[in-house]
């Protein structure tokens, strides 16, 4: 393969390239904030699951046309041939919609929904492997979910090289399975390192079917995995410690310049005894709030975390869609309505919301890290070991928020440029 066609190819090298050539750059820690932005806009997008799934079918196929000038008919042609051959339907619900269409908007959509993956699974012949790099890479989620039947039933279907006529006959006879009977085996404290490793050990059919059994009588507890948030709540709690302890360090501030000019103020009045003078004072020096874990909010969070973003006369953050980095970004922002959610069990931590906590967290311990290098790297070894355990993909350059944190943590002040490139990103679009 030539090089020009492994470069358009390889997403991950070209990410890592435009990171190093941003923080090498000899003007960088004086206009860090400036540079990032800079690549951001202008040299790092988001690579869309179309693209991951085009560069899938570029390589299984052995095309020759160089990657950049296969036409859009040819990829969708061979999506055709191979459900046809592999006997697989559109979709796992009935549809009306036709293949060639559904194929199009798989290769030009920013994004699908999660089963597409798994049906594109068996129309394509892929691997458990291949399966996981779509659902980790394409759609920055969490791998195959093995506490969710129809996912287990999918992923030992790949393992296995079973098509979809046997799948189909697996999900039908799991269908028509009674609930009850082995709800006592299933251990209620799994996590998801406990669920996934029952999975790999399916040693074949019979296996499988005890182990979906088991998940139908556990249906009534939530599909959300208890290993994602066990670390996000941890993060959480964390990263709230070290809001409160800011807060506190701007109370003892503010104290004392209120002590300053409250000693100037009973100075003057000669009607007080020196004793009574000095019993004032201390008793102004008390006078200051102590902020806790348990004060601290989703809102004081997003504030802290979001404070260049302007905000409406509400104090609503300014939607993110205009920011020019939204489509960098793919709309993620840390949002005091998403966290609110995650904490009620609404709604499922994401890796984005992982990784943000764990940079922030870090932003705040320049101290312990005072070489931004050695900052950079423990900082890529914690999120990765979060990451792996909740079954994510480790930190992904070809992420551009995520390319964005690790350029921040490589500045003196990593909150202060994010907060600036934030900044810029909504300047810019008033401009």
């Amino acid at each position: 393969m030539a090089e020009y066609e492994y470069s358009e190819l390889n997403f991950t090298d070209r990410a890592w390239d435009r990171l190093y050539e941003t923080v090498d750059d000899s003007y960088f820690l004086d206009q860090d904030s400036e540079l990032i932005y800079s690549t951001l806009e202008k040299r790092l997008t988001m690579v869309n699951f179309g693209e991951y799934l085009k560069r899938y079918i570029y390589i299984k196929a052995e095309i020759e046309t160089p990657f950049g000038e296969v036409p859009l008919q040819e990829y969708q042609q061979i999506i055709k041939i191979s459900f046809e051959e592999n006997h697989t339907p559109p979709s796992f619900e009935k549809t009306t919609a036709r293949l060639n269409a559904l194929a199009k908007n798989w290769l030009t959509q920013q994004s699908v929904k999660r089963r597409a993956v798994f049906l594109l699974g068996f129309g394509l012949s892929m691997s458990a492997e291949d399966v996981e790099m779509f659902l980790k890479k394409a759609l920055r989620e969490q791998g195959i979910n093995a506490k969710d039947p129809f996912e287990v039933l999918c992923w030992y279907c790949y393992r296995n090289r079973l098509g979809y006529v046997k799948f189909n006959r697996l999900w039908e006879r799991f269908n028509s399975m009674p609930v009850g009977g082995l709800a006592a085996d299933l251990e209620p404290g799994d996590y998801t390192i406990g669920a996934r490793n029952a999975m790999l050990a399916l040693g074949d059919e019979a296996a499988l079917m005890a182990q979906l059994a088991k998940l139908k009588a556990d249906d009534s507890a939530s599909s959300f995995s208890r290993t994602i948030r066990r670390h996000f709540d941890a993060l959480f709690d964390e990263a709230r410690d070290l809001v409160a302890q800011a807060y506190n360090r701007d109370e003892d501030e503010r104290n004392q310049i209120e002590v300053s000019e409250y000693v100037d103020k009973i100075a003057a009045n000669s009607r007080l005894s020196d004793a009574e003078r000095f019993a004032r004072i201390r008793q102004k020096r008390r006078e200051r709030r102590t902020f806790t874990r348990e004060d601290i909010s989703e809102a004081d969070l997003e504030h802290v975390i979001s404070s260049a973003i302007p905000t409406d006369r509400h104090g609503n953050l300014t939607p993110a869609k205009a920011s020019r980095l939204n489509a960098q970004f793919d709309g993620k922002r840390f949002s005091r309505q998403h966290i609110c959610d995650v904490r009620a069990g609404r709604a499922e931590a994401t890796r984005f919301d992982l990784i943000t906590l764990i940079f922030f967290i870090f932003s705040q311990k320049l101290d312990a890290y005072p070489n931004p290098k050695k900052r950079y790297s423990a900082f890529i070894e914690y999120a990765n070991r979060i990451l792996e355990a909740c079954w994510m993909e480790r930190l992904y350059a070809a992420n551009p928020y995520e390319c964005f944190l690790l350029m921040c943590i490589l500045s003196t002040d990593p909150l202060g440029t994010y907060a600036d490139v934030w900044e810029l990103s909504y300047n810019d679009e008033k401009e």
